[in-house]
């Protein structure tokens, strides 16, 4: 009887038979679905404010050192390619840990994992702080206890109104989800789009680590060339600059930020591939900006500050722009493994090699030339010279990712796309059903 009924009663989907005859006062069982999730909206936007506070906490610890490099160059007595190299060896270090914390965040709970990386990374922090005062593992601990007060874990599956099997199929190896990011299940083809976006965010990382690590010196040097400060031949070095660019970058991080994703949400509805096509012409606009912001700097310092604002700006045009682009491409099982992978090669290729890259074509050339304050300047300002075709090479990037987007948009949302036991269903349904666009919306078991 029991397996008669399980023939006669199809196992429900999101849209299955739903009271099914089976005869005179006989029906099947209605299906089973997952209750929706939600949160209250002030909630959400306190769990946002933490995870917006714990990301800079992020940032500063990344740029500790470029905000003391002049001190530290004195007291060791370092060139600018060795300085360079410090900050190598810190992403170095942040590269061991992303793939094991994106496995584990596509498995196991979300908010655990992020506590406990919390703690690792404070407890370094603290004992740094046993060397020099620092205020930074106080910050990180209101981080932690914000992040398990505050934050929720929401179950997965639930922004995109589906259930564990529609949205991202039973869990696989952590090689398995690799090998779907590099080749769509079933086909040969590969999923180009996360490829090229992955390129084009290496490029942004190339030129953030550079400017976030070099830019202070290079606007101090600048300021004693224009003889606005005197050289700085013993620590402590005052070096307002720091101040300056760091701010600097703060505000046009936030604008541009609200900038490029508020361009997004409102040309997406028009061009499908506008996301992309913000990202490529805001890094081919951030390349001149970064020209002429390096090559007026002898010339005129507020200027090459515009410039440099301006194109800070248009680069952080693309930081949530481009996190909606791996989202759409992706399916949600293996979303932490794929940014795992595109923040490793992106420090790798990307701010891992830019800081001693940059240092060492200046101390080339500078052993090349008369030992001057100002050669030292202009052979800072020289290599600083590469940021912008790298710059430019990522727009270049952003302009391929948006000629595969649709496709790869449409392979990431088919339900169980990626699960072993999930069949194909063609895509002009599902673009009709509205899955592109992130509606909820299913297809009847056969």
């Amino acid at each position: 009887m029991a397996g008669g009924m399980s023939a006669e009663c199809p196992e429900p989907g999101p849209g299955g038979p739903q009271g099914q005859c089976l005869g005179p006062g006989r029906q099947c069982p209605p299906p089973i679905t997952p209750a929706p999730w939600s949160l209250p909206r002030w909630r959400a936007y306190v769990a946002a404010a933490v995870l917006c506070y714990i990301n800079l906490l992020n940032y500063m610890n990344w740029f500790i050192i470029a905000g003391v490099l002049l001190d530290v160059q004195e007291v060791f007595q370092i060139s600018d390619s060795h300085a360079g190299l410090l900050q190598t060896v810190f992403i170095g270090c942040l590269l061991l840990s992303a793939p094991v914390f994106g496995y584990l965040g596509d498995r196991y709970s979300r908010k655990t994992t992020m506590s406990f990386g919390i703690l690792l990374w404070s407890g370094a922090g603290l004992s740094s702080s046993f060397i020099s005062p620092q205020i930074m593992p106080c910050l990180e601990a209101v981080a932690l206890i914000l992040l398990i007060l505050l934050v929720p874990d929401p179950p997965r599956g639930a922004t995109e109104t589906q259930g564990e099997g529609a949205a991202g199929g039973s869990r696989s190896s952590w090689c398995e989800d690799v090998r779907y990011l590099g080749k769509k299940w079933g086909t040969l083809s590969c999923s180009w789009s996360f490829v090229w976006s992955t390129l084009g965010v290496t490029a942004m990382a190339f030129v953030t680590g550079a400017l976030g690590f070099w830019a202070p010196k290079f606007l101090l040097e600048a300021r004693v060339v224009h003889g606005l400060q005197p050289p700085c031949f013993q620590e402590p070095c005052s070096n307002p600059d720091s101040l300056i660019f760091g701010s600097l970058t703060i505000m046009t991080g936030v604008i541009g930020v609200i900038l490029g994703a508020e361009a997004a949400r409102r040309y997406k509805k028009v061009i499908p591939r506008a996301e992309p096509l913000i990202c490529a012409s805001s890094l081919l606009a951030t390349a001149p900006c970064l020209y002429l912001a390096l090559v007026l700097a002898p010339t005129t310092l507020l200027a090459s500050y515009v410039f440099l604002g301006l194109g800070e700006l248009l680069l952080s045009c693309n930081w949530a722009v481009v996190a909606d682009i791996l989202l759409s491409v992706v399916v949600p099982r293996c979303r932490g493994t794929a940014e795992a992978l595109q923040i490793t090669v992106g420090h790798i290729l990307g701010d891992a090699g830019s800081p001693y890259l940059t240092g060492l074509i200046a101390s080339v050339l500078r052993a090349r030339r008369p030992d001057s304050y100002l050669q030292r300047f202009l052979s800072l300002q020289q290599s600083f010279l590469c940021c912008a075709f790298v710059i430019a090479l990522g727009g270049g990037c952003f302009l391929l990712t948006a000629l595969y987007l649709e496709r790869d948009e449409a392979r990431a949302w088919q339900p169980g796309t990626g699960t072993p036991d999930s069949k194909d269903v063609d895509s002009n349904d599902l673009e009709r059903q509205g899955l592109l666009s992130g509606a909820a919306a299913s297809t009847e078991e056969p």
